[in-house]
């Protein structure tokens, strides 16, 4: 465990100064500097983290010695400093200031402080900053005490504190006095202060701020920033309030100085310049011959070397004073926005003057924060060193900083926060741009496999390091002469071919199209390059493996889908809502110029490849990202005809789904009646099917006459239905009257069984489609009341067919059937007259309970399937086990479609709640979003659907293990499970489920005693035991109603014989889930609710991540006691100190705070510590217990939801007093952070 020590004692030997060469510089109020840093405040010391970072040392703590020797140094130079300061009388305004009087007192003048208009102008931002600057510099030198408290006092009120700086504070009390008088007069109701407040009165409050300090040096660096008593007073407040307990005064003094910080480094640049060009020109005078040489001019040269050298020593003495008093405390403050401030303002420091900050005594502070556990703080590192990376001239002083911290950023690609990620690679991007040789093999390979993140800005990067690594060096245009040549085909080609290389060879993934969509942000034109990609594709001597044929066609598909399309693959998250007018400007131009290069050629790839399916099908795709008017107005009907004799030869070839189906949507994008290529594409369509349908006749008779089928002929016959039937899908073949002749197949097949599985399936289809096209041609013109009873029949008779497949042999029919009876009972239902389509009713039609039942047992035999049912005793592909699983989400999916549109009784559901449990991984979303919406038709009734569920699942398991230790299986601890899932989804509304409650309730006794033992015996009832499963509803009753019930189960009892004096187990348990906890509110008089009294008093719920909870949660160091500086009332530290040191107990409060996921004391708050208890619950108690308890909240959120008893308890301390975290963001913690824990 760490160990505490005074903060005086770290923090010195790591810190660099800015120039070592001239002695320790000091701030001018140096009494007050050394008093401004309470020995209350907090750290924890670091191991070295680095012994060859710097020879200075590497460890982030300072050691005490020299720490001291700093002090020392401060002391000595006091009066040097304040000997600049004018003699100290004070001069009386001429005109007093704005908001200022002038009272007299005893006879004596007397200045009162001015009203804050410093403060109101920086808020209201609408002022001109260097104005009130100015306004302010003119205020200051009339009165130098007046203007200097109003500066401080501006600073005080950004902090949000209410309280003043008054001229009798500033000079009899030092800086740890002010701070803790103001401290004392902090408003701590809220933890808004102006930094952190929300509204639009301080949205621009922070920038203003900012912009005032950085004007506030400005317009001093050449008369106050050299005074010694403005500056040193403020950056001796400054660090005093740093500090500071207070989170108010520690983030926005932080802010400030490392601001202020920012200004001095520029001011410093100034000097050394100034210092550069005094140097040049006392040189050129020197080197002058005598008579040229003029000695007046060398003497001002040499008076102004001299004055240039201690300006630049007194900004170096200031920085370093900000340095060492502000930025190594707070780089590891607790507080992430004051850590990410501080690494933010060290690296502008490193880009803008780097002479002095690029070294490795600061560069390793960057270093350590890329561990940092805050997503904003290491993200404002990376973006620090893109700055520092992204300028080669830099990128010498940073080799031993990449040699160290390499692996990190190397590991950062991996970060669970995409932004930051993203920024990793970015980084690495410029590393590998700039630092030759720095990224070996081992590290890019790590960078490549996450261009197939599903993360599209993550993918994009790291498809920018991908081109640059790769593909840049071999084909990238070069300059000559100062111009550019263009990109040659040969080189073309070579990125294709390397792209082609890296897809194969890195075997990460299946499909090209998400590698096209990373790399298309940094090598679009390149992709776009489809003269190059058909060249490729249709050369004879390219000398292409079939894979990588197939690849290169992938590319090609995936490039066009891109162009014209502009969003990425499927599961690869953009973020972008719209394009903006330019880029859909570009998607046009790059649509035509697709289809105009791909017209002519289309034809030529499908002849080609026209026997391999699988490179014919997206081949075809191409045909949905071209503009197809391109026909017309650029007459290349001609190539339209080579296309339709290409696309009727496909079909012929081929027997493939998805061939097929990409041959159906091409046919159906060219037959639109708006061309005027229409007739002559329907006419192609119409030879097509007219020869596929009088295959199909010829067939058909053959095999209905026939008493042997031929494979051959059966195979012939599926083809030439698998054709028709993906036609069907996209084109209306109603005229052709394929519904006989199928449905006269289908009803052999059912009756005899004679017909061949692969013919079922696609005439199963054909008559489906049928169907559908003729209720589409009713809905859209109407149709008579003959025309309504023949599709009636027919939807009947192929409900019928599809009810008597559903117990065929083949699970292929099975589950096809089941599909297609779904859909058809779904459209045919009474929804379909919905929309003023009153003339559809005599369709309406509704299954048959025998009908009902056979689609819930085909669900129980097919969805719900254990592991060791599927695989048939053989390992199963991966692959087919996901195809598998997306199929039976299918049939689970329409079986509850009918579910909820009233097709199928909603009692049936019982079947589908009582797997949620043990089915949740494979169906939860599914089985919930029913639930869900089972509810918003009936609340009433899907309550009893779920007692039904629990009823079903403990009946089966009474009658597979009888009444003996049935509470003890697993399997009955897999229904509770259930139970408290059920109970937890009715949610918080109590009142709004009260009545369904107490029926659940009455409904589950009246069932646990339904069954009585024989006469004389003293058995337990056999189903006594679902009062268990009862109880996990108990939280979700009113109190009123669990006395109601209680009185009702003693009723229920009396009617059943029991031994006396020996109650059984589960109506003890179900009683004490009625029964009201007493002890709750005397174990919690503050008004704990119970589950956070459960979360401290008892060890973690999830023993597995205790470790790990441990570890994230002890990175907060403990409050000490007795360090606040934030005390309101003047008696509670006294009485708490003398508390302590009586009863001894320090080492308990100190191991009570650590966040670990150990057993936590009982005792908390007032009761531990033996004092008053403040009833607004802001006390010192409420305070110091309130930083362990913020760690908490998501767990105890999270313990709401899975705890029967959370909801219970909450409802009961509704009206109590709010838990100690309630009241925001804490003022009082602990300020650094261990730097280990980074």
């Amino acid at each position: 465990m760490p160990t505490l020590r005074s903060s005086s004692q770290s923090h010195s030997s790591s810190s660099p100064s800015i120039v070592s060469s001239s002695p320790q510089r000091t701030v001018g109020g140096a009494q007050k500097a050394l008093s401004a840093s309470p020995s209350a405040s907090v750290s924890l010391p670091c191991e070295e983290k680095d012994s060859n970072l710097a020879s200075e040392g590497a460890s982030p703590s300072l050691s005490g010695d020299e720490g001291r020797d700093f002090e020392d140094s401060l002391k000595r130079s006091v009066k040097k400093r304040r000997a600049k300061r004018p003699h100290k009388t004070t001069p009386v305004a001429k005109h007093p200031k704005k908001g200022s009087q002038i009272t007299r007192q005893n006879g004596q003048k007397k200045l009162e402080l001015p009203s804050c208009d410093l403060f109101d102008a920086v808020k209201a931002a609408k002022s001109d900053m260097q104005s009130l600057v100015d306004e302010w510099l003119e205020n200051y030198k009339q009165d130098e005490d007046t203007g200097f408290l109003e500066l401080i006092n501006f600073f005080i009120q950004s902090c949000g504190c209410k309280g003043t700086v008054t001229p009798e504070m500033f000079k009899k009390m030092s800086n740890s006095e002010i701070i803790r008088h103001l401290t004392e007069q902090f408003n701590e109701d809220s933890g808004d202060y102006p930094l952190t407040a929300s509204g639009p009165s301080w949205k621009k409050f922070q920038g203003s701020f900012c912009e005032f300090v950085r004007t506030l040096v400005c317009q001093c660096q050449y008369s106050l920033l050299y005074d010694g008593f403005p500056m040193d007073n403020l950056i001796s407040l400054l660090t005093g309030l740093s500090d500071s307990q207070v989170r108010a005064f520690r983030h926005t003094s932080t802010l400030a100085a490392m601001k202020l910080m920012t200004s001095l480094v520029k001011v410093a640049l100034q000097l050394s310049l100034h210092k550069d060009n005094n140097q040049r020109q006392y040189e050129a005078e020197r080197n002058k011959g005598p008579e040229q040489r003029a000695p007046e001019r060398l003497e001002s040269l040499l008076e102004k070397r001299k004055e240039l050298q201690e300006h630049q020593e007194e900004i170096e003495g200031m920085m370093n004073a900000i340095f060492r008093g502000v930025f190594v405390h707070r780089y590891r403050d607790i507080l992430p926005e004051i850590r990410a401030i501080c690494i933010e303002e060290i690296g502008c420091w490193m880009q803008s003057y780097s002479t002095s900050f690029l070294t490795d005594s600061y560069l390793k502070y960057i270093g350590w924060t890329l561990h940092d556990k805050n997503r904003d703080v290491r993200l404002t590192c990376l973006k620090a060193l893109q700055r520092l990376y992204s300028n080669q001239g830099l990128t010498a002083r940073l080799e031993l900083f990449t040699s160290r911290f390499k692996e990190r950023m190397v590991s950062m690609v991996m970060d669970r926060e995409y932004d930051v990620a993203v920024e990793a690679v970015r980084l690495l991007i410029l590393i590998l741009k700039n630092m030759e040789g720095v990224l070996t093999s081992a590290d890019c390979e790590s960078i490549y496999p996450v261009v197939y993140a599903s993360h599209r800005a993550l993918a994009a990067a790291a498809g920018e390091f991908l081109y640059w690594k790769l593909f840049y060096p071999e084909f990238e245009m070069r300059a000559r002469g100062g111009r550019e040549r263009h990109r040659s085909p040969h080189a073309q080609k070579t990125f294709f071919h390397l792209l082609l290389y890296f897809f194969m060879e890195s075997e990460l993934h299946d499909h090209a199209a998400y590698l096209v969509d990373s790399l298309w942000d940094c090598a679009g034109p390149h992709l776009k390059d489809w003269e190059s990609l058909t060249s490729l594709l249709l050369e004879k001597d390219q000398n292409l493996s079939d894979v990588q044929e197939n690849t290169l066609i992938e590319i090609l598909v995936s490039s066009a889908r891109q162009a014209v399309e502009g969003h990425p693959p499927v599961g690869r998250i953009s973020g972008r809502k719209g394009l903006s007018a330019k880029e859909r400007k570009v998607q046009a131009d790059d649509k035509v110029k697709l289809t105009e290069h791909l017209i002519p050629l289309l034809p030529q790839l499908l002849a080609k490849f026209s026997a391999d399916a699988e490179k014919v099908a997206p081949l075809l795709q191409l045909l949905n990202y071209f503009d197809l008017s391109i026909y017309c107005t650029r007459r290349l009907e001609k190539h339209l005809e080579l296309l339709l004799q290409q696309l009727q030869d496909v079909v012929v070839k081929h027997t493939e789904p998805p061939v097929l189906e990409a041959g159906a949507q091409a046919l159906y994008l060219l037959c639109k009646p708006e061309f005027t290529f229409f007739t002559r594409v329907d006419f192609a369509r119409s030879q097509l099917v007219d020869l596929l349908t009088d295959r199909f006749q010829q067939e058909l008779e053959e095999l209905l006459q026939s008493s042997f089928i031929d494979e051959d002929e059966a195979y012939s016959l599926a083809a030439t239905l698998k054709r028709l039937s993906a036609f069907y899908n996209a084109h209306d073949l109603t005229r052709w009257e394929l519904y006989d002749p199928c449905y006269r197949l289908l009803r052999k097949a059912v009756d005899t069984g004679e017909v061949p599985h692969q013919v079922i399936l696609p005439a199963l289809t054909l008559v489906y489609f049928s169907v559908l096209w003729t209720l589409t041609h009713i809905s859209r013109s109407g149709g008579s009341q003959k025309q309504l009873l023949s599709l009636k029949d027919r939807m009947v008779a192929v409900c019928e067919l599809c009810q008597n497949c559903l117990s065929d042999v083949d699970l292929v029919i099975q589950e096809q059937a089941f599909i297609l009876l779904s859909d058809l009972l779904l459209i045919f239902s009474p929804q379909m007259i919905a929309g003023g389509r009153d003339f559809l009713r005599p369709l309406i039609f509704l299954p048959e309970a025998t009908l009902q039942s056979e689609l819930a047992s085909f669900l129980m035999d097919h969805v719900f399937l254990q592991s060791g049912d599927l695989g048939s005793g053989q390992t199963q592909d991966d692959h087919m086990q996901i195809e598998q699983l997306h199929q039976r989400r299918r049939l689970l999916a329409g079986f509850c479609k009918l579910l909820l549109y009233g097709i199928l009784e909603l009692d049936a559901a019982s079947d589908v709640f009582k797997h949620y449990n043990k089915f949740y991984n494979d169906y939860g979303d599914i089985i919930k979003e029913t639930l869900t919406r089972a509810r918003q038709i009936d609340r009433s009734h899907c309550s009893r659907i779920l007692l039904l569920s629990l009823k079903q699942l403990y009946t089966e398991l009474l009658q597979e293990r009888g009444p003996q230790g049935l509470s003890e299986l697993p399997a009955f601890m897999e229904m509770r499970d259930l139970a408290r899932r059920f109970a937890l989804s009715f949610g918080p509304q109590q009142l709004q489920n009260r009545d369904i409650m107490v029926k659940l309730h009455k409904e589950g006794i009246k069932f646990s005693l339904s069954e009585l033992s024989p006469a004389g015996s003293s058995d337990v009832p056999p189903n006594l035991v679902f009062l268990e499963l009862l109880s996990e509803f108990s939280p979700r009753l009113f109190q009123q109603d669990k006395q109601l019930l209680l009185s009702y189960l003693e009723k229920c009892l009396q009617r059943v014989p029991q031994t006396p004096g020996c109650p059984w187990g589960p109506v003890t348990t179900y009683r004490r889930s009625l029964t009201p906890v007493e002890s709750t509110a005397e174990a919690s008089p503050q008004g704990h609710s119970h589950s956070k009294r459960r979360r401290i008093e008892g060890p973690s719920k999830h023993q597995g991540a205790g470790q790990e909870e441990s570890l994230q949660l002890n990175s907060v160091p403990p409050t000490p006691t007795l360090t606040s500086t934030a005390v309101k009332n003047k008696q509670p530290l006294g009485v708490l100190g003398e508390a302590k040191e009586e009863e001894g107990l320090e080492s308990e409060f100190t191991h009570s705070r650590l966040l670990s996921g150990t057993q936590r004391p009982r005792f908390s708050g007032a009761q531990y510590f033996q004092t008053p208890r403040n009833p607004s619950g802001t006390g010192l108690d409420n305070k110091l217990t309130r930083l362990s308890l913020m760690e908490e909240d998501e767990e105890e959120l999270e313990s709401l939801d899975e705890s029967s008893e959370a909801w219970r308890d909450t409802k009961k301390h509704h009206g109590s007093h709010s838990s100690l975290s309630e009241n925001g963001l804490d003022l009082l913690d602990t300020t650094e952070l261990n730097i280990e824990d980074f």
